[in-house]
């Protein structure tokens, strides 16, 4: 039984009007979901969950299959995302998990959220600015479906989870501009699961936004920092 429900994960297929959509790829979306809904509530289980979904997505991305048959290239950039997420969920999951018993999380969470400093959002976006050509020149060497667009989503997405392991406010923001490009970018090439996810994500980071922002001005301000700015108001 243990064997049918592996072998279905890796090649199964769900029916659809027009075709089919690939298990893994839906499934490791709602790995992504699980871990958003659980980032946003500031829980260190956030980062294991979202590791599930990032080894099935590459999976998917590296082969180029959909629906059970290979879609096209590659989409080597969406694959070097998430063993990018791989890597930046390790330390994130690190991270969160020493800050779990600190003083600094006085509602239970696994940090306190703040704006970034005004040195740090300059080192972001340096960071974004020499990721961007890295990641472009790559993906150009290696001969990507869309060197333009994944290339920014794949800047974006380290900046925003990366943002996320120190706990800025700011990665929600950057985490819409990578969904705005990402749908886009999916549709075109297929991939309408993670497509549909890149928008419902967008709506979702609204809302995580809102969440973390409110906590930001309700929480003590975590030891040792000191915030750029007062965060706008709030409608409780």
């Amino acid at each position: 039984m243990i064997e049918t429900a592996v072998q279905w994960l890796l090649h199964g297929v769900i029916p659809v009007a027009g075709g089919a959509l690939a298990v893994r790829e839906v499934v490791g979306n709602l790995f992504g979901l699980g871990s958003a809904v659980l980032g946003m509530r500031r829980t260190v289980w956030a980062w294991p969950v979202g590791l599930v979904g990032n080894v099935l997505l590459f999976t998917v991305f590296v082969t180029g299959e959909l629906g059970g048959h290979t879609a096209g290239e590659p989409l080597w950039g969406q694959a070097g995302r998430q063993l990018m997420f791989i890597a930046v969920g390790v330390y994130g999951f690190w991270r969160w998990s020493r800050h779990g018993d600190a003083a600094d999380a006085a509602d239970g969470g696994a940090l306190t959220p703040r704006w970034a400093t005004a040195t740090e959002r300059l080192t972001l976006l340096g960071l974004a600015a020499v990721g961007y050509a890295a990641a472009y020149g790559l993906l150009l060497l290696i001969g990507s479906w869309g060197p333009v667009t994944e290339a920014w989503i794949l800047a974006g997405s380290l900046l925003a989870t990366w943002g996320m392991a120190r706990g800025y406010v700011e990665f929600w923001l950057v985490w819409i501009a990578v969904d705005v490009v990402g749908v886009t970018t999916l549709v075109q090439a297929g991939y309408y699961p993670t497509a549909f996810m890149y928008l419902f994500y967008g709506g979702f980071c609204v809302v995580g936004f809102v969440a973390w922002l409110r906590a930001s001005r309700r929480l003590p301000a975590p030891h040792g920092t000191a915030p750029l700015e007062k965060s706008p108001e709030v409608p409780a």
